[in-house]
């Protein structure tokens, strides 16, 4: 079942961005992960929310993919410096429809 990385991130100094922006996207290719976006181009549809500067989406084949990549030894300098440069959370969700109305969709 897919698996998906939601990162929301508020840049608080971007001393960081550059090297993570090369070097994270192999890292998380090495489990299976493929960026769907990675954009700063956020609009808000409905609701308040908080500021951010980017959100990326990342599929993994299964949770378990996306954990290794988030827990990877090689990923953990990369996101040391995204939390001491931002304000940012990353967010795991798969591809099931709680409610199972989504017929393409696992229930």
């Amino acid at each position: 079942m897919a698996a998906f990385i939601i990162a929301n991130v508020l840049v608080t100094d971007d001393k960081w961005v550059p090297e993570y922006a090369a070097r994270v996207h192999d890292i998380a290719a090495k489990h299976g992960g493929k960026y769907l976006s990675r954009s700063g181009n956020i609009e808000v549809l409905e609701g308040k929310a908080d500021p951010l500067s980017l959100i990326a989406l990342i599929q993994f084949p299964d949770k378990a993919a996306a954990k290794a990549f988030a827990h990877d030894t090689e990923y953990a300098p990369f996101g040391k410096a995204r939390q001491a440069g931002s304000v940012s959370t990353l967010l795991l969700i798969d591809d099931t429809d709680l409610a199972g109305t989504i017929p393409y969709l696992p229930k």
